[in-house]
């Protein structure tokens, strides 16, 4: 089968540098891919295009996969995040993060093995804001039983898939009773008529978090709206290691953009020392989707031989200074490739 052609966006700051290093790991690999390389966020405003340029959604339009960098988002100012619009603009409405244990990294817990399933397109990152006074500004939750019950049947469908047991939902429907109880009715309506078979629980998610960091095992797959899952995921990548070493997903019904869901860390921009672990991660699980929906059995090869080979070097001690190690982002590639390499001789 030909090589499968997908969209690169290196992103800003060290995203140019572990975009890089994924893909010498993917050439060693000898993964299928051809890329068609777009920019999006300050790389693009600084080559005098949009913030994300129409060029960069048709291509990814075109090919229907992409691999992303972190871009940078401002504080308070400026242009809205290209995550959020990039999710927006492509109906990319399941965020998919999976967490767990990695060899050699030394952690609080063991035995992490989560799934956070967040709802990607409403909530209060719809971006409706309004100035009402000028001492008075708001920010509009938005929810739709479609987008819910969308999210809901999806989350079911990939616990089957893979195997998984039970779904938590976590809300706060006691308080925000019309939008969070939308989307909890429309998870506990999927599991009763189609998914009785898969475990479910449904927990305030103040009282979720604090579960989590007491015993994270009792967790399986996590269904988050938009907001929770963004915070929940990042407090579950702090469970295994930090935002270093979880991969991540944005996938819609025809699309999907895989990505480092960390930021783009300008303070350490240039020097070579990211760790390029969660964009290598991601890539691996853009292999396993396109073996999946292209019926390409050589890009799951290639993903299990890139996660044999990292999975080999961090249990080696082969550890990038974000978690405790001493290499810098070549000589962590250096140590993969060089596993890749030694189990193909």
């Amino acid at each position: 089968m030909s090589a499968h052609d997908v969209v690169l966006i290196p992103g800003d700051g060290i995203g140019p540098e572990v975009t890089s290093a994924a893909l010498r790991i993917l050439e060693a690999a000898e993964a299928p891919l051809a890329f068609d390389v777009h920019q999006a966020g300050l790389a693009a405003l600084e080559a005098g295009q949009d913030v994300l340029p129409a060029s960069t959604i048709e291509a990814i339009t075109h090919h229907g996969v992409a691999l992303k960098g972190p871009c940078t988002t401002p504080v308070g100012e400026g242009f809205k995040s290209i995550n959020v619009q990039l999710r927006q603009e492509l109906n990319l409405f399941a965020a998919v993060r999976p967490v767990r244990n990695l060899p050699g990294v030394t952690t609080r817990f063991d035995g992490v093995d989560l799934v956070i399933i967040r709802e990607n397109t409403e909530g209060l990152y719809s971006g409706v804001e309004n100035q009402v006074t000028a001492d008075v500004v708001m920010s509009m939750k938005v929810a739709t039983q479609t987008a819910c019950d969308r999210i809901a049947r999806w989350g079911f469908r990939f616990a089957t898939c893979r195997g998984r047991k039970k779904i938590t939902v976590f809300h706060k429907a006691n308080i925000m009773k019309l939008t969070d109880g939308l989307f909890l009715r429309c998870a506990r309506q999927v599991h009763q008529a189609e998914y009785p078979n898969i475990e479910y629980e449904e927990v305030i998610i103040d009282a979720g978090c604090m579960k989590l960091v007491q015993d994270p095992s009792q967790f399986d797959v996590l269904l988050l709206e938009n907001l929770y899952g963004d915070v929940v995921s990042d407090l579950c990548a702090g469970l295994v290691g930090g935002l270093g070493v979880v991969p991540g997903a944005n996938i819609g019904e025809e699309l999907a953009v895989f990505e480092a869901v960390h930021g783009s860390a300008p303070d350490i921009a240039g020097r070579g020392v990211a760790n390029p672990l969660a964009v290598t991660m991601s890539s691996v699980m853009m292999l396993n989707h396109l073996a999946e929906t292209r019926d390409d059995p050589s890009c799951r090869e290639a993903g299990e031989r890139i996660k044999v080979a990292y999975n080999l070097a961090l249990a080696d001690g082969c550890l990038t200074r974000d978690l405790g190690g001493n290499l810098v982002t070549t000589e962590f590639v250096n140590e993969v490739v060089d596993r890749i390499e030694g189990s193909s001789s």
